[in-house]
């Protein structure tokens, strides 16, 4: 948690290094220690996810500066303890996977704890959950030492699929031990996702709101706000209106448009009307930078929603008022298999199909509810599956002459093509969802 002063002052030495020459020949970078090249390489990482776009270029550039240091080191740098944690926090941010195995190839003086390498290997294969409880139990002994949040955090990646709560107790280890950086950003925003998978509603609108009090200008909170509208939605139930407020009020008019925009179209292709009409009705509510686009986006989407509902006809209104140039791929799919299912619904019967004599004849009840009686007791087969089964059997197989007559063909008729528009909507969500 003491890092960060350090990171200053160093990030202050390099900019006075790249202006002042007197400085940059007193201290190369060839000549910086590896463990000070690490703290640029955290302060930058820090930089971006609280919001400095500027600073990705750096991060790719000392990534790779840090891998030829590695690569060309002497081994007696790495008796130094603080060069050892440089290499495996660097593994752990992104670095490349073979220098590990390159360094410990080379580590005949046992520089390097074999079991932290060990399972770090297997995690950077994809292999982790080989050493799970091993990842587990390494990051409890680190905890408090210069890469025992990192651990934490890649402890609980591995934990995530196979114990939700455990790895949530990892993550939030590596929050408390390396607060308002990269590694808290990963654990929050990770933290909700399993949140949103599990159900676990309390806990995920708590780490909505640390997320949105610290790291807001993220890269990454694209991410989160997928993740805090797929929670919302799938356990709208479970939520109020007012913590989806609270929560959304840390961001700024824009963020909150776009988050509800999100949250009225994923309601509406859930079937979720009422959610979605309230999400439309907020984004239009919330001052426009100039244009309309934003509340015709926000019609469009209450008219997918209210496809289900009596408001049918004004649906259609706001779904028409779209035009479909102003959509992307995804939001026109999305218009098209509305207006099929509202065609199908505001469609009038066939003619045909309304006459009784059409009507194929159906099976008297109470001979049906008899036979299944019978073959329960001939054949043995428990009740609540025999007549199931048997009733399976008699629809597949063809009706004896003389028995029930077959269906008119109009009817057969109609059932395809309803059948085939139903395939179509399907067909359409699909795609929208890729």
């Amino acid at each position: 948690m003491g890092r960060k002063p350090h990171r200053h002052r160093l990030a202050l030495t390099l900019t006075l290094g790249m202006l002042v020459p007197g400085v940059a020949s007193a201290e190369r970078q060839d000549s910086l220690p590896l463990y000070k090249m690490l703290r640029s390489l955290e302060f930058v990482q820090d930089s971006v996810v609280a919001g400095d776009s500027s600073a990705g270029e750096m991060q790719r550039f000392l990534l790779a500066t840090i891998d030829e240091r590695l690569r060309t080191a002497d081994k007696s740098v790495f008796e130094d303890g603080r060069n050892v944690d440089a290499a495996l926090i660097y593994a752990m941010s992104g670095g490349n996977p073979q220098t590990l195995e390159y360094l410990m190839s080379r580590d005949v003086n046992g520089n390097f704890d074999n079991r932290v390498a060990d399972v770090l290997r297997k995690y950077l294969n994809g292999k982790g959950l080989l050493v799970v409880n091993t990842l587990a139990d390494i990051a409890k002994e680190y905890r408090g030492k210069p890469i025992g949040s990192y651990l934490s955090l890649v402890a609980g990646n591995v934990m995530s699929g196979k114990n939700p709560k455990a790895a949530l107790q990892l993550y939030d280890w590596a929050r408390l031990m390396a607060p308002g950086t990269i590694v808290e950003e990963s654990a929050l925003r990770r933290s909700l996702a399993l949140c949103a998978d599990a159900g676990m509603v309390p806990a995920g609108l708590d780490y909505a709101r640390r997320y949105t009090r610290r790291f807001l200008h993220s890269p990454y909170a694209s991410q989160f706000a997928d993740l805090f509208v797929q929670l919302v939605v799938d356990h709208d139930s479970d939520i109020k209106q007012q913590d989806i407020v609270d929560i959304l009020s840390f961001m700024d008019p824009p963020r909150q448009r776009e988050i509800y925009l999100r949250m009225a179209r994923r309601a509406a292709i859930a079937g979720k009307a009422d959610l979605a009409a309230l999400a439309a009705s907020r984004a239009q509510a919330i001052t426009n930078d100039g244009g309309d686009a934003f509340g015709a986006l926000a019609n469009f989407y209450g008219g997918v929603a209210g496809i289900s509902t009596p408001e049918l006809k004004s649906a259609i209104n706001d779904l028409d008022q779209m035009p479909a140039g102003e959509l992307n791929a995804r939001d026109r799919a999305l218009r098209d298999a509305a207006k099929v299912v509202a065609h199908e619904i505001l469609r009038a019967p066939e003619p045909a199909s309304l006459g009784q004599a059409n009507v194929p004849n159906l099976p008297n009840q109470q001979n049906t509810e008899h036979d299944a009686a019978v073959t329960n007791r001939a054949g043995g087969q428990s009740p609540g599956t025999a007549g199931v089964e048997q009733g399976a059997s008699a629809s597949a197989a063809p009706a004896p002459e003389g028995g029930r007559q077959e269906a008119d063909p109009s009817f057969n008729a109609f059932v395809t093509t309803s059948r085939s528009k139903l395939d179509a909507i399907d067909g359409l969500l699909k795609q929208e969802s890729h």
